[in-house]
């Protein structure tokens, strides 16, 4: 479960996404650029992830950030990349998906790499489409295109429900939760010191 964590680490590194200040809808757990992710799909979301974990024998607290905060970045990170992948008008087939879906990354098992990237069953399919479009995408764009491409993608804006706290701009191994508390001098946010809150 430690490749798991150092997983999360990474890909919360990697990730381009900024929270703005502009006001969220009614019962949005999120707003990516257009789309709307509502808190009853969120929470669905995690507990199917929750679901898959537990099914697979692994320790939910071994990721280092809370199941919620986790599953919500990865839906933030498919909202946006579908609307970059609309924009340019990125096709994905069937066959393309299903070939996603049975790469076991580093791990011995698909299922395994999925959830250490942060994939329920309940919206693999959807990670499975926008991985395979942004890896077009980054084809297409070339070694002197990707600044671009990395612009156009952090010009989708997120703006996450403020009572997940403040996002973390600097995550790293030590410290990987997505979210920190801004009531408390920039503590990152824990599953002990942050409870989860229904919505």
């Amino acid at each position: 479960m430690k490749s798991i964590r150092v997983a999360v680490a990474a890909a919360a590194v990697g990730l381009a996404l900024t929270a703005c200040s502009s006001p969220l809808q009614a019962g949005a757990a999120a707003v990516v650029g257009k789309e709307r992710i509502s808190t009853s799909q969120l929470n669905a979301d995690a507990e199917a992830y929750k679901a898959a974990l537990k099914k697979n024998k692994l320790d939910e607290t071994a990721l280092g950030v809370p199941v919620t905060q986790y599953v919500l970045q990865r839906l933030a990170d498919i909202s946006a990349a579908e609307q970059l992948m609309a924009r340019n008008n990125v096709q994905v087939t069937e066959k393309e998906i299903d070939a996603k879906l049975q790469d076991p990354g580093q791990y011995q098992s698909a299922e395994i790499n999925l959830l250490a990237l942060g994939v329920a069953p309940s919206y693999a399919r959807d990670y499975a489409r926008t991985a395979v479009g942004m890896a077009k995408l980054q084809q297409q764009a070339g070694q002197g295109g990707m600044d671009k491409l990395r612009q156009d993608f952090a010009s989708i804006k997120t703006t996450f429900n403020p009572r997940f706290g403040v996002v973390n701009t600097n995550p790293s191994q030590e410290n990987p939760a997505l979210f920190i508390d801004a009531g408390r001098f920039g503590k990152a946010t824990t599953p002990q010191a942050r409870p989860q809150q229904q919505g």
